[in-house]
């Protein structure tokens, strides 16, 4: 009896979205850890391994300083661990650090200052959002920028744009006096300013009009079968009337539009998370593994700068993850050094103790959550 299971189903069922995905990870992961790296060692903190990836070792060597680099057989993270540190967390191992010598001691994590410690800590999410502007600088240096001019092709019936007065052939020319130089900028401001009332100036047959209009969300498939609330006004743009074009861009412009887009992300990003929190954006939105894995499998097929965006924007989403103070994350750590400055001292170790434990729950209950919305999505298409 045959089976039905050769090449092409294995590609199309499993590796089309699990190399994608293994790509896109690397990256984000390795030059999140990278930043820990290589501020630790201008701060004269040693690194005993920096790994990709938990768990068993699936090759590695050691370099000239010691440290073991190392690729983990579970791509689901990484990690810097620092002389000093009991586990891959940096927990410090009190004992050890007890038993050191000077000089050792001079090298250690835990014993370090807490500004040494805070910008080692600090370095990886930060390196995330450097990846992201040089990612989408390189993009842009390469593909070159799609713009479209601001200028209203059609007005969607019934829209808040119809009830406020906007007319094909509208140039727009600035938002909240916000000057408007591309299509994008204004989609771009409605996005970001939910349903809040926008004064939008427009040119009308070369006199100047002010318009008031306020968004209504709208829930938008996202094309990869999850649905999102966006505001919109319904304003539509097309090819002949906005001039659809590729813009070249040198470098500094390409990396000043890095800037922007990584600015742009972050903004949006919190701002979503915001929404989730008051109820404005479904929390089933937020996927895993499994759902970054098919967004990657079906991003690959756009080529590899659609794909490199996508490391953009998780990038940033990594980044800004790792900063919340939750302990067991950067910005646990973090805020734990900010009582410690303020306050002379650490916090004690039974502390610090039931802070990684309710770190590890939380974070073990966002990980179960985002497995559940994957297997949900999984169970619906």
């Amino acid at each position: 009896m045959e089976s039905g299971f050769g090449f092409g189903s294995l590609w199309s069922g499993g590796l089309i979205y699990v190399l994608p995905f293994l790509f896109v990870l690397t990256i984000i992961v390795f030059f999140h850890e990278l930043g820990h790296y290589l501020v630790a060692r201008w701060c004269g903190i040693r690194s005993l391994a920096f790994s990709v990836g938990f768990g068993p070792e699936i090759i590695g060597f050691n370099d000239k300083h010691g440290t073991r680099w190392k690729l983990s057989a579970i791509p689901l993270g990484g990690y810097v661990k620092f002389l000093g540190d009991e586990n891959a967390a940096s927990t410090p191992d009190r004992g050890a650090v007890d038993q050191m010598s000077a000089e050792e001691k001079r090298e250690a994590f835990p014993t370090a200052s807490v500004s040494r410690r805070a910008a080692t800590v600090a370095a990886g999410p930060l390196a995330n959002f450097i990846l992201s502007i040089v990612i989408f600088a390189c993009v842009a240096y390469v593909n070159g920028r799609t713009v479209a001019d601001p200028i209203v092709a059609s007005v969607v019936e019934g829209s808040p744009a119809a009830a406020a007065g906007f007319a094909a052939g509208d140039r727009i020319v600035s938002m909240d006096g916000e000057p408007v130089t591309y299509f994008s900028d204004l989609q771009n401001y409605v996005t970001g300013h939910g349903e809040q009332p926008i004064t939008v100036t427009v040119d009308r047959g070369g006199r100047e009009i002010d318009l008031d209009v306020t968004p209504k969300i709208e829930a938008r498939d996202d094309g990869f079968g999850k649905t999102y609330n966006v505001p919109i006004i319904g304003l539509v743009a097309d090819a002949e009337s906005s001039s659809f074009r590729t813009e070249s861009l040198g470098p500094v412009a390409a990396v000043g539009y890095g800037v922007e887009q990584t600015w742009f992300v972050t903004t949006r990003t919190v701002d979503f998370i915001g929404q989730v929190i008051t109820g404005r954006q479904s929390a089933d939105q937020i996927g895993g593994p499994i759902r970054i894995a098919q967004v990657s499998g079906e991003v690959s097929n756009f080529g590899i700068g659609a794909l490199l965006n996508l490391a953009a924007l998780l990038s940033v989403s990594i980044g800004l993850l790792n900063l919340l103070p939750i302990p067991m994350l950067d910005g646990g750590h973090l805020l734990f050094y900010a009582f410690e400055a303020v306050r002379g001292r650490p916090l004690s170790e039974q502390v610090q103790e039931v802070g990684f434990r309710i770190g590890l729950a939380l974070v073990m209950m966002l990980m179960v959550f985002a497995f559940w919305n994957d297997l949900s999505g999984l169970g619906g298409a």
